[in-house]
């Protein structure tokens, strides 16, 4: 099968590394999951040796969907032909564990709308260009905090482009994101628009974005650059704007 540079499609095909991140993904017997971008479906034959109760695969290419269809016959899958970037991932179910190998030209807005669809996925398991997992993980900015405001995130394992076919340019890592147990309760949208318009402009020190009384209010010197928050100063920030 050809395939659609255009939809960022690399396959992974090391057979020991697809069931060793079957292994980490660790489905169980009542859990529904969901697979984002399987294409000709190396991970999800490995997933389907597995024990669980649901797998529904969303895939964006219609010829993949086409040949998903025809080869796979267990009757525990769903195929939609959909965009992962924008969809309901709760119209599946209300504690789901997802996963994939993201197209890494979409694979941010992936993310974002994990956060966004937080409260039915419980957790994820993502292969992502190395560079984008290791900022998500310790990095500064928007979509970092973002993610780390809901869920924690830990860094699996690196892939290097020979295990892919065709080989990117660039190195893979496979990371975890679990949903934490005290979650925030704000409006989503307002927040990430708050957290976009907040590291804007990161050389600027936060006295010019935010109300210096607020900063000291906080304890927080208003000469401060955004790179020097946590998430969960970012998010008391943004409380005490709301209040």
């Amino acid at each position: 099968m050809r395939l659609k540079k255009h939809l960022g499609q690399h396959l992974l095909v090391a057979g020991g590394v697809i069931a060793r991140i079957a292994q980490l993904i660790d489905p169980k017997e009542d859990e529904v999951l969901v697979e984002i971008g399987p294409g000709t479906g190396n991970l999800t034959r490995e997933v389907l040796k597995y024990p669980f109760r649901e797998l529904h695969l969303l895939e964006v290419d219609p010829s993949m969907v086409e040949r998903l269809r025809e080869e796979l016959r267990d009757v525990r899958i769903s195929i939609h032909l959909v965009d992962a970037t924008d969809f309901e991932f709760c119209t599946l179910g209300e504690d789901l564990k997802v996963f994939g190998n993201l197209p890494y030209n979409v694979a941010s807005l992936i993310v974002e709308n994990t956060v966004l669809n937080h409260k039915c996925i419980y957790q994820a398991v993502y292969m992502l260009q190395k560079e984008v997992a290791e900022k998500l993980q310790k990095g500064s900015s928007w979509l970092s905090t973002f993610v780390r405001t809901f869920y924690s995130l830990d860094y699996l394992m690196s892939l290097p482009a020979r295990f892919f076919l065709p080989p990117p340019k660039v190195q893979s890592a496979l990371v975890r994101l679990s949903r934490k147990e005290d979650l925030p309760r704000v409006d989503l949208r307002d927040y990430k628009n708050f957290l976009t318009n907040l590291y804007a402009m990161k050389r600027k020190s936060l006295k010019k974005k935010i109300q210096e009384n607020l900063l000291l209010e906080l304890g927080l010197d208003p000469m401060l650059r955004v790179e020097a928050l946590n998430p969960e100063e970012v998010l008391l920030l943004y409380n005490m704007t709301k209040s």
